[in-house]
């Protein structure tokens, strides 16, 4: 299955509770913030440098994904999107993108559909367990503490693509 993992071209990500901690947060003025990893950039970066497209696609909306996923780079940002698995399956349509190209990156019963239409799913090690038992590949780090990264960094390494994506992203070898 991993020689699949190759064809792979869109990697779409859940926000919370796969880039986050899944907790929900309120300042003093009811604006909704967020805890982000930094280190789940690096899996941003690398994918983006063996030429994976990004879609982060969230049931929620706020300022605060709006602004990480600027500072991410990312290709796609659909947010307050309710039902998931149609919005990902009509970009799929329209974009001429097969099953194959896809992974999905997500953590509860809401990415369950979406997970259907990817040929690669990764999840947190904290996602739930209908989930973790769809996952080809479950983290052993939680959702908002790298398992982004830590999911984007197994993919590139089956496709014997993450070394060479860290040194040209950051100039140096791992």
């Amino acid at each position: 299955m991993e020689q699949d993992w190759k064809k792979i071209r869109y990697l779409v990500i859940d926000v919370d509770g796969t880039m986050t901690d899944g907790g929900i947060y309120y300042d003093e003025h009811g604006n909704e913030t967020k805890k982000f990893c930094t280190k789940d950039a690096a899996g941003f970066f690398a994918a983006h440098q063996v030429g994976i497209q990004i879609l982060v696609l969230t049931g929620r909306e706020c300022y605060a994904v709006t602004r990480r996923m600027q500072e991410l780079q990312v290709d796609f940002l659909v947010q307050n999107q309710k039902d998931k698995t149609g919005y990902l399956s009509g970009f799929l349509q329209e974009h001429g993108i097969s099953k194959e190209e896809i992974g999905y990156l997500g953590d509860d019963l809401n990415d369950l559909g979406c997970m259907q239409l990817a040929g690669f799913v990764g999840c947190p090690a904290d996602a739930c367990e209908e989930v973790r038992v769809r996952a080809d590949y479950v983290s052993s780090v939680k959702g908002g503490c790298g398992a982004v990264r830590d999911i984007v960094s197994f993919l590139l390494k089956c496709r014997g693509e993450w070394e060479k994506a860290v040194e040209s992203v950051y100039g140096c070898g791992v």
